[in-house]
């Protein structure tokens, strides 16, 4: 199987790294890298890799400023990606961060690291079969952070 990784020049943390290392310690799965200038090329890129390149899967790294129009941007960038999965059928895992996330550069670091290494193990889950993460269902696993756990009354 083939993982597509899309990433930008615009992030200031090369997260597609940590995925890639998280992968190649996880798996045999061979890997294709798209790099574009920001957060809006990103669906196009996605679907170049699920379309061109004949990834099974694809992650779509990117980095937003903490500006309103960053936000937005983020937005559109989001919703093109939503787009690009039902135009192949397949997962596009949003790995996005915003810089606002953090109080301190290494905060923001560790944050996208996590994300980045947590989702690229979700995307060999989804690699395996619809069911692989459904133990996990309701279990408060984050990306980025701490996982918060079950709420339990």
């Amino acid at each position: 199987m083939k993982i597509g990784i899309a990433d930008t020049t615009f992030a200031n943390i090369d997260m597609a790294k940590y995925a890639i290392e998280a992968i190649r310690k996880n798996s045999k799965h061979e890997i294709a890298r798209y790099t574009v200038p920001g957060f809006k090329d990103l669906a196009v890129a996605c679907k170049k890799l699920l379309d061109d390149d004949n990834c099974d899967i694809a992650m779509a790294f990117g980095m937003a400023g903490p500006m309103p129009i960053d936000k937005q941007c983020s937005h559109e960038a989001s919703l093109g990606i939503q787009q690009a999965q039902l135009m192949t059928n397949k997962h596009i895992l949003e790995v996005f961060v915003h810089t606002d996330e953090a109080k301190t550069s290494k905060d923001l670091f560790e944050i996208a690291k996590n994300r980045s290494e947590k989702h690229a193990l979700n995307a060999l889950a989804l690699l395996k079969g619809k069911t692989e993460l459904t133990k996990f269902a309701g279990t408060g696993r984050r990306q980025g952070k701490e996982d918060i756990g079950s709420l339990k009354l």
